[in-house]
């Protein structure tokens, strides 16, 4: 690869003042408050900003030991270097006392040889992304030592540059985020519409009837064959039957909270399909999880095919469209209510399990199937709004990395007086 002009080849560690990792047994000072604790799961595969909603805290001395080595300054970089290798985080300015643990490497740049959140940007770009997994030193289990982090290869521009490229960023960084705040602002709005709407807490004008208790296999339509049935055992179906196209399988990981996950895709040869014709679902029909997490969640089958099969572990409810109306069915099977009943009939410690048995005696509330479609014309509004400000999202990332792809690599150059 050609070096851009004023360009240099640098190891991480010639660029750092520290390059330490957190450790271990700092459970025992978990606390409701203190100080941060920042793990593995507060950092990102597709951004430098921590995500706190997780945020644990620890009653700690920054004193101590550990507390001295570990502590968290401002623009120190973070890397995972155990199971997910390479996921990043940028501490920023007045962020606080923290701490982290062992899964997490602290990288602490020297800022007269390179820009830190520059080199946090760089080190979570794709390219680099391989190039850490790369670097695994624990075989089949991942992990990263500190000697390989050191070692990490970096190609690095002018200070100045460097400066300019992490500002351009944090610019997108700053859109996106103001995107996802928003997002979570209509999530919980939608929430809130659930609570009033699916509970008759909120009736309609017009609307005074009382509500109904229906068992959920009173839903399904009994005028279509196996409306209400589970998948196939797992010996009906299995590695063998998989094929690189003909009819999609629909597996445990396809099936969101109230979204279907299009990611994961196996297919069954026809011929399999049609000897497993019980466990067909077909487009607009919804698909329920026999397994957490969590148990019983739904979504509807797409309509990029004319028919799917469901593994084991899904169950097909073809809702009765003459009495139901299927996106309130959807919405209530997800709703807290029908949630926390499920999961009290589930089996299982670690992971739950519901039956189809169990799930079949399940009951739900539900008005007139006029009232039905008056709420699901506002929660799919809700959702409209929603999934427009998700696709606008996605197109701000996929543009970012592209940006990213062009100015961490010096293919796109910025200079004093030009604008990128």
């Amino acid at each position: 690869m050609l070096v851009p002009e004023g360009w240099r080849h640098e190891k991480l560690g010639r660029i750092s003042i520290a390059v330490t990792s957190g450790s271990r047994d700092w459970a025992q000072f978990y606390s409701e408050s203190g100080s941060k604790f920042i793990r593995m799961t507060n950092l990102r595969r597709d951004g430098i900003y921590l995500k706190l909603d997780d945020l644990k805290h620890v009653d700690v001395k920054s004193d101590s030991a550990d507390g001295k080595r570990t502590a968290l300054e401002n623009g120190d970089i973070l890397i995972s270097i155990t199971a997910e290798l390479g996921k990043i985080g940028w501490i920023p300015e007045n962020f606080g006392e923290a701490f982290i643990n062992q899964h997490t490497a602290l990288v602490r740049i020297n800022q007269d040889k390179a820009n830190s959140k520059f080199i946090a940007y760089l080190l979570s770009s794709r390219k680099m992304n391989a190039v850490i997994n790369q670097l695994n030193d624990a075989g089949a289990k991942a992990g990263l030592n500190l000697p390989a982090i050191k070692a990490i290869p970096l190609l690095l521009p002018s200070l100045f540059e460097q400066q300019k490229i992490a500002q351009i960023l944090c610019t997108w960084d700053k859109a996106i985020e103001k995107l996802e705040t928003l997002i979570a602002a209509k999530q919980k709005r939608k929430k809130a519409l659930m609570q009033q709407l699916l509970t008759g807490k909120n009736r309609f004008a017009g609307f005074d009837g009382e509500w109904k208790t229906y068992k959920l296999s009173d839903i399904a339509d009994k005028k279509k064959k196996w409306s209400f049935t589970g998948g196939p055992f797992g010996s009906n179906l299995k590695a063998q039957d998989y094929t690189e196209s003909g009819v999609r399988i629909i597996q445990l990981q396809n099936i969101g909270d109230g979204q279907f996950l299009d990611s994961y895709k196996i297919y069954t040869s026809d011929e399999k399909a049609n000897e497993l014709l019980s466990c067909n679902i077909y487009p607009g029909e919804i698909i329920i999880s026999k397994m957490g997490d969590p148990v019983a969640r739904a979504c509807f089958i797409p309509n990029s095919a004319e028919r799917f099969l469901m593994a084991s572990d899904g169950i097909r409810l073809a809702v009765d469209e003459e009495k139901f109306n299927k996106k309130f069915i959807h919405d209530y099977i997800n709703y807290k209510i029908f949630r926390k009943t499920a999961i009290e009939v589930s089996t299982g410690s670690t992971r739950q399990r519901i039956g189809l048995d169990d799930l079949r005696k399940l009951t739900l509330f539900a008005p007139s199937i006029l009232e039905q479609q008056k709420i699901a014309a506002v929660l799919t509004a809700a959702d409209t709004e929603i999934q427009t400000h998700q696709k606008h999202l996605s197109a701000l990332k996929e543009q970012k990395k592209g940006l990213m792809q062009q100015l961490l690599t010096g293919k796109k150059r910025v200079k004093v007086d030009s604008h990128v």
